[in-house]
């Protein structure tokens, strides 16, 4: 499996966990009860839940872009130096945007979402090449 590959399934991993921890920290703040009802009147999330939350968001709307920006690389047969170094910076960005998101690490977190967006930047430049 080529380089690309393997990261984007690794990237599923990645996705799987973001969930996990929103869910998790959603159903310790509200009981299972809650969390296996139709939410039809949810409480207001608790810090911990609503970071969990906003940093899951997050990550669903990078997602795409780096799965699209991945295919495509492997598909036309233009991943290089360019799109491995952005596949890097992107998954290990994202890795260390979750605790840093929910320890409330300001401003790193915003340096970390900075350090993900560079690697996308990466893989488009890239694949245009």
């Amino acid at each position: 499996m080529s380089f690309e590959l393997t990261y984007l399934l690794w990237s599923t991993a990645l996705a799987f966990i973001y969930m996990m921890v929103q869910a998790s920290v959603y159903r310790l703040q509200s009981g299972v009860a809650e969390a296996n009802s139709t939410r039809d009147d949810e409480p207001e999330p608790n810090l911990l839940t609503g970071r969990a939350t906003r940093a899951f968001r997050n990550f669903q709307e990078t997602y795409p872009v780096f799965i699209a920006l991945t295919v495509v690389a492997v598909a036309a047969g233009r991943a290089d130096a360019l799109t491995h170094w952005g596949i890097l910076l992107w998954f290990w960005a994202r890795l260390a945007y979750l605790p840093a998101y929910l320890l409330g690490l300001s401003p790193w977190r915003s340096l970390i979402w900075a350090v993900s967006l560079t690697g996308l930047v990466l893989m488009f430049v890239g694949v245009l090449r």
